[in-house]
């Protein structure tokens, strides 16, 4: 499992802190093992298919008890339907063994699963099905021509008394509408003890299937909570705790299907349990995007925030770190852009959250609450992303704010970004629709879904191309969460990363993305406000 380095380059300088797993640039070590896990996957033909489809691997450069130099290495879930496999680190815990509890479980399951789909799918649940659909449909059918006829009586018993009538003959018509009324009830209460017959017939049917799905249901909880507790990581300290229980203490949460799973908590594991000291660690991708997500082949990407940062967390308590940048808090004076009695615009640097959050307290939101002491409004208009610098506009009372509101609900603000992108366009301007949502899994990372998306478009146009990088006007036509992150990132969108986009491309010092120009009418003077912010980076 541990693979010295079969040359080390000249010059090379281990890092003093552990690589922070959620935002990083990959060591020059950490890099050259990844080289050398392609060039061992080039050699598995056998997974070519497999890995053509998509599969997230991991390195982890570590010294083992001679102090060695090498590396681990480890992939995200199974190859081959194993856990196991030659040149890779072993899982946490393999549920893969064919005679093992979890196999066992798992065909109980699925065994319910086809006693289930036989009965939903057999004679006798079938006919009582159908046999209620005919009565409800005769019990419409007949109820509605009797109430038809009804009708009729009605309108020629109205008719006769217009014309005048005896006494004698207004009983028999009164003695009619009773009747008539009576028999509608009694047909009603007839159609529908014969519908309860048929609920009944059809819920013995169903009761056998219900008993099954619950049982399922229990045996698929007792399950899952039963893998999460054998899956028992270590930390640097040497302490131990099991994923649900890490889960728990962090979240108050059972912990998503397959945590556990992915490379880096199996590297460190492994690391831990064998005495190596751990060094820099590294993850990348391998073969196509999956649908609607942005993943780059050969591109290195952080850790997943759903399932690995509780387990990460709890893991590298005893190492020591590199800081998270993602969690810097700029504590600055904001430049301000605009000012009036009604509306502020302010210049947000990148890193710094546009309001409050569980890990930030300081934010945009905050800053400009001691700056406009005197303003009583909601005071953030719109929202940049933390790492995006740039325009924020400020609201300074609730009725100013409500008015901005609309006019962003009604794309009256026009907005123009610049951004720097990783590649080179082949084309000088166009628009970008492609559909987004969160991407429940890994959030904050959000996903291209063309059945569940919210409609996200986005005009662009070149400014400029050198080195590989080409410099470029945004204008969203909608205001989706990281739209613009993944309009460029996304192989149907331009399939160029913005240049220090964490979640979608490669780190870098900084998101190459600026809000640098905004126009609206202003919604107490009516004059046209045009905004601007110079561009850092460009």
């Amino acid at each position: 499992m541990f693979h010295p380095f079969p040359e080390i380059p000249n010059g090379t300088v281990l890092p003093k802190l552990f690589t922070c797993p959620f935002c990083y640039t990959p060591h020059p070590l950490a890099v050259l093992a990844a080289d050398l896990v392609r060039q061992y996957l080039a050699t598995r033909t056998d997974w070519t298919s497999e890995l053509e489809q998509g599969k997230m691997f991991g390195v982890l450069v570590a010294e083992n008890l001679s102090g060695q130099l090498g590396f681990l290495a480890a992939f995200s879930g199974n190859i081959g339907g194993r856990g196991n496999q030659d040149y890779f680190v072993p899982p946490i815990f393999d549920i893969t063994l064919p005679d093992g509890y979890f196999r066992t479980e798992e065909r109980a399951i699925t065994e319910l699963n086809r006693q289930i789909i036989a009965l939903e799918s057999s004679t006798p649940l079938r006919q009582a099905e159908e046999r209620l659909l005919n009565i409800r449909h005769q019990a419409d059918d007949e109820t509605a021509r009797f109430k038809e006829l009804a009708r009729q009586h009605k309108a020629e018993r109205d008719s006769q008394r217009r014309q005048g009538l005896p006494a004698e003959k207004e009983a028999e018509l009164v003695r009619q509408s009773q009747f008539e009324k009576a028999e509608l009830k009694r047909i009603e209460r007839r159609w529908a003890a014969e519908i309860a017959d048929a609920e009944a017939e059809m819920n013995v049917a169903k009761a056998e299937i219900e008993q099954l799905k619950e049982l399922r249901k229990q045996k698929s909880e007792a399950l899952q909570a039963w893998i999460f507790e054998q899956y028992v990581v270590l930390n640097a300290r040497g302490e131990s705790k099991s994923v649900r229980q890490i889960f728990t203490d962090e979240r108050g949460t059972e912990p998503p299907a397959a945590t556990g799973e992915c490379a880096a908590p199996k590297l460190l594991q492994f690391a831990f349990k064998n005495g190596y000291q751990p060094v820099a660690m590294a993850e990348f991708w391998w073969g196509k995007s999956p649908e609607g997500e942005v993943r780059h082949h050969g591109a290195f990407y952080p850790a997943c925030h759903s399932k690995c940062e509780p387990l990460l967390n709890f893991m590298l308590q005893g190492l020591d770190v590199e800081p998270n940048p993602l969690r810097k808090q700029p504590v600055t004076e904001l430049p301000i852009l605009y000012n009036d009695q009604w509306l502020a615009a302010i210049d947000k640097p990148a890193g710094l959250p546009s309001v409050p959050g569980k890990e930030h307290s300081v934010s945009a939101y905050s800053i400009a609450r001691e700056m406009f002491p005197e303003a009583t409004g909601p005071l953030v208009v719109h929202r940049l992303d933390m790492d995006t610098s740039g325009i924020l506009l400020i609201a300074k009372t609730e009725s100013v704010f409500k008015a901005m509101q609309l006019l962003f609900a009604f794309r009256r603000v026009k907005k123009r970004y610049v951004a720097l992108l990783d590649g080179l366009l082949p084309t000088d301007s166009g628009t970008i629709s492609l559909p987004l949502r969160a991407d429940i899994n890994d959030r904050p990372r959000q996903m291209v879904d063309f059945e569940h998306g919210k409609p996200a478009s986005t005009r662009f146009s070149v400014i400029s191309r050198a080195d590989g990088r080409t410099l470029v006007y945004f204008y969203p036509e909608t205001g989706r969460t990281h739209q613009l992150r993944v309009h460029a990132a996304h192989h149907s969108g331009l399939n160029c990363p913005i240049v220090g986009d964490n979640l979608y491309g490669k780190p870098a010092e900084r998101l190459m993305l600026h809000a640098a120009e905004i126009e609206f009418t202003h919604p107490i003077t009516q004059q046209k406000i045009n905004i601007t912010a110079a561009v850092p980076f460009a």
